[in-house]
């Protein structure tokens, strides 16, 4: 039997758009569901705004080597909640446990957003983050869970899933619990050097994978140079405000010693300089900045530097406090 028709009710008193899709309160499969937390996915499906939900027939249908429904909900890419299950749905197979989701059955634990971007080369849009966290407070308010009963999949997975892909699931929950105590929740945006559109850089930058600490797929580099040739990454900043910025790069002992994070704020142009030799692998905070609103190149990686080695261009987050 179904055991959140309220699910719909939830979420437009969230202000989430919402979306049925067919029958949804009577698709479920068989055996217990009681939930106790929400699970974040991403599809592997490319979207866009000409094609905002190329996953949703496989969440409804499923797939050859696993039957549908795959989610309670798929988020698409303008933030719409495609409602799809009110039972159980094969979206979360076994929990390894994570935070207090006890290990066990995880469609019987968790009800599953499924976030319809690639992981790979695309993040998830704003619209989705921001729509998934409002839709997972005001679920977790429901089942009467604090923050900490949000996780992602590559939390609970036995089978090393990666999803959600590009996305800090600390900061997921702090989102989440300050949107159930009656904030806003944080806007935070992730530049991968391979997100599309969003990422500019000459031909004398290469791109490599040699390093295993590198962000997504691979990285730039490029020699030092007293010239002005940087790598910029461009974020659509959405209110005017502090950022803190945070930088990703492979680390490596032939990498440079004094690598300039040039960021644009709404004073001008501050630079940061990073030593690339250590540190890598990990996001690291390079301050907070003053930002305008406005779709534009934010922070860029120069080759102008003293320093000696490669600089390295990854990837950047920006998150509003």
């Amino acid at each position: 039997m179904p055991n959140v028709p309220w699910l719909l009710d939830v979420l437009r008193g969230a202000g989430v758009s919402v979306v049925t899709e067919g029958d949804w309160v009577n698709r479920y499969r068989p055996g217990s569901f009681d939930p106790i937390g929400v699970l974040w996915h991403h599809t592997a499906a490319t979207s866009s705004a000409s094609n905002p939900h190329p996953a949703l027939n496989v969440c409804i249908n499923g797939r050859p080597d696993l039957t549908g429904p795959l989610c309670q909900a798929l988020v698409d890419y303008n933030g719409v909640f495609h409602l799809i299950s009110a039972g159980r749905a094969n979206h979360a197979g076994a929990s390894r446990g994570s935070g207090p989701i006890p290990a066990g059955d995880g469609n019987t634990l968790m009800i599953g957003w499924e976030i319809d971007y690639n992981g790979v080369n695309q993040e998830m849009t704003a619209a989705q983050y921001n729509a998934s966290i409002a839709a997972t407070a005001a679920v977790l308010t429901r089942l009467g869970r604090n923050s900490s009963y949000a996780r992602g999949h590559r939390e609970t997975s036995t089978t090393g899933k990666i999803d959600p892909s590009f996305i800090d699931l600390d900061v997921m929950r702090a989102d989440v619990a300050a949107k159930m105590s009656g904030g806003g929740g944080t806007w935070s945006s992730i530049v991968d050097n391979t997100t599309a559109g969003r990422f500019t850089a000459s031909a004398n930058w290469g791109t490599s994978s040699y390093s295993t600490q590198r962000y997504g797929s691979d990285y730039r580099f490029a020699d030092p140079v007293a010239a002005s040739d940087p790598a910029w990454f461009k974020f659509a900043v959405p209110t005017a405000g502090s950022y803190r910025v945070d930088v990703w790069y492979a680390a490596n002992a032939g990498y440079n010693t004094a690598a300039p994070y040039i960021v644009a704020t709404s004073n001008g142009n501050q630079t940061v300089n990073v030593d690339q030799r250590t540190g890598g692998g990990a996001w690291r905070s390079i301050g907070t900045f003053s930002l305008p609103a406005g779709d534009a190149n934010r922070v860029a990686v120069s080759r102008w530097t003293s320093g000696t080695g490669l600089v390295i261009a990854d990837a950047v987050r920006l998150t509003r406090l």
